[in-house]
């Protein structure tokens, strides 16, 4: 969902723009390299949770080429980041994002509103 701000302190008038989910630029270019590996540009990436892991809720990350009824959509650069109602909720104020470095190369979440997270990342309290 995106929310236009208008704020104004005097003499100027900014706009801001903000998403409720914020896809990196660093996810978005990777997922832009899956498409030319796969020679797929119909490919996006979904993120959802579940419950299990050892923090109680988990991540996980699938390339879909559809998108379902009901799901959220935030593109970047001109790819696209799927996420189902269900996730959407344990997902708002997080960051979606890639890294790679010593424990690997992988699509991660950066979640704020998480009490605990497991040492992997891969799951979550709230």
């Amino acid at each position: 969902m995106n929310v236009t701000i208008d704020t104004n302190f005097g003499a100027k008038v900014e706009s801001v723009t903000s998403t409720v989910l914020d896809f990196s630029d660093a996810a978005a270019r990777k997922l832009k390299s899956l498409h030319e590996e796969e020679g797929n540009p119909d490919l996006m990436l979904r993120v959802s949770v579940y419950g299990g892991g050892c923090s109680g809720f988990q991540y996980t990350f699938s390339l879909d080429e559809v998108s379902k009824s009901g799901d959220r959509k935030v593109e970047n650069n001109g790819v696209t980041l799927l996420i189902d109602q269900m996730s959407y909720q344990f997902l708002a104020g997080s960051e979606v994002d890639y890294r790679d470095g010593l424990e690997g190369a992988m699509f991660v979440v950066n979640n704020p509103n998480a009490t605990s997270t497991c040492g992997c990342g891969s799951s979550f309290s709230i």
